[in-house]
């Protein structure tokens, strides 16, 4: 993260003797990217993190809810085409649902996975040992518990969670997450930030907005179970005491959360390219999010996108709010997904670029992840595919060709 946090109990000064009310050393835990090269932080246990007391292979027999969400089989986008994806149409099991092991997965290359879940129970201890993963909230509410402290999120919510973070996902009623897992890490482009780390002043967002944990979470028990993915696939690590037992940490490696209402929208005269709307940057890939914001203000601008082709990546949109003016007539609507792939030109929908002239704003929500490797569907995508949406723009399909 680009600013330094303390929360809870510190000693004055690290990798000094600091001790416990009855005497005892605290544990040190250095969190750390690229080794002890990057961002970090240290934090404090009262027992330590490294006490385990067994480690297996997953059990999912008679686990309906997870059965379909660890199937990451992909199928290529063959033949190409555009793609239109249903989230509401998905169907979910009759008995409880977590947003860990509930997830369904959508699209991933060898840089990101996009997974869909809607969970409406609280999941186990989990730990991504991959890489980053990015939550977005599109409805619903929860407490994300963490190692650093907790996070209470809403709709709108991105959620940031570093490499190898152990939490936990309690929802209050039903939770719908977008979930991005990466295979390096996550955070704010690096053109916002100085050389330092601080927010430039040309950022659409800065500090102000984030929010991450400001208490350490103390959580008592012993044989605890945590669910790992690494990269050999799933192992649960039995720890001989809780993880959340931390009384204090600092640094600069941490959970948070932005919500895309507080991203500032950068307009013009004429239309702005996505990277205007440019959230976050990970390997291979960025996420971009479109807010409602005054259009271009040019007598003869063209709000609408023209049409283009993104000649080196996959456009991956995910409709969240509002009324996105490009895409009327095309059958998208909320919870919608589009998928443009690179080798083929896309653009608005027929009559939209007549339809938005003389507009003044454009009240939409959504969340855009373009790839610079394509994505390869997964069984959820499968699942909820309108195979209308690639004709769309010639409003005929191939079954309207002439045969011989």
């Amino acid at each position: 993260m680009p600013h330094y946090r303390s929360v809870g109990e510190l000693p004055p000064k690290r990798h000094t003797q600091f001790r416990s009310p009855d005497g005892s050393l605290y544990a040190e835990e250095l969190m750390g990217v690229e080794g002890f090269s990057s961002d970090s932080a240290l934090l404090y246990h009262r027992e330590l993190p490294t006490a385990i007391i067994d480690s297996r292979e997953p059990d999912w027999a008679g686990r309906a809810s997870s059965a379909e969400a660890h199937d990451r089989s992909t199928t290529p986008n063959l033949p190409l085409k555009p793609r239109h994806f249903r989230t509401p149409a998905l169907s979910w099991p009759a008995g409880p649902v977590d947003a860990v092991t509930g997830r369904r997965q959508l699209f991933a290359n060898p840089d990101v996975s996009i997974s869909y879940v809607e969970a409406d129970a609280d999941s186990g201890l989990y730990r991504n040992a991959v890489g980053d993963e990015l939550l977005y909230v599109r409805s619903g509410s929860a407490t994300v518990e963490t190692v650093y402290g907790a996070l209470e999120v809403g709709p709108g919510d991105y959620v940031v969670l570093p490499t190898s973070c152990t939490y936990r996902v309690l929802p209050r009623g039903v939770l719908r997450l977008l979930v991005l897992e990466a295979t390096g890490h996550i955070g704010p482009p690096r053109r916002y930030l100085s050389a330092r780390g601080q927010f430039l002043e040309h950022s659409p967002y800065c500090e102000r907005d984030l929010r991450a944990p400001t208490a350490p979470l103390l959580v008592e028990g012993e044989d605890v179970d945590v669910l790992v993915r690494h990269r050999a696939g799933l192992s649960v690590l039995t720890y001989a005491h809780h993880p959340f037992d931390v009384v204090g940490w600092d640094g600069c490696l941490y959970p948070w959360a932005l919500n895309i209402a507080d991203f500032e929208p950068i307009t013009g005269r004429v239309h702005q390219p996505p990277p205007v709307h440019q959230t976050f940057e990970g390997p291979n890939f960025v996420v971009c999010s479109f807010v409602p914001r005054k259009v271009d203000y040019h007598p003869l601008a063209v709000p609408v996108p023209y049409n283009h082709a993104n000649v080196d990546s996959d456009e991956l949109m995910f409709y969240v709010g509002g009324d996105y003016e490009a895409r009327k007539g095309s059958g998208i609507g909320l919870g919608s997904l589009s998928l443009h792939p690179a080798g083929c030109t896309h653009g608005p929908q027929p009559g939209a670029v007549e339809a938005s002239l003389g507009a003044e704003r454009f009240d939409e929500t959504a969340v855009m992840v373009d790839t610079f490797r394509p994505l390869e569907l997964g069984e959820a995508a499968l699942a909820c595919e309108d195979d209308r949406y690639a004709w769309s723009w010639a409003r005929r399909g191939p079954e309207s060709r002439a045969t011989g």
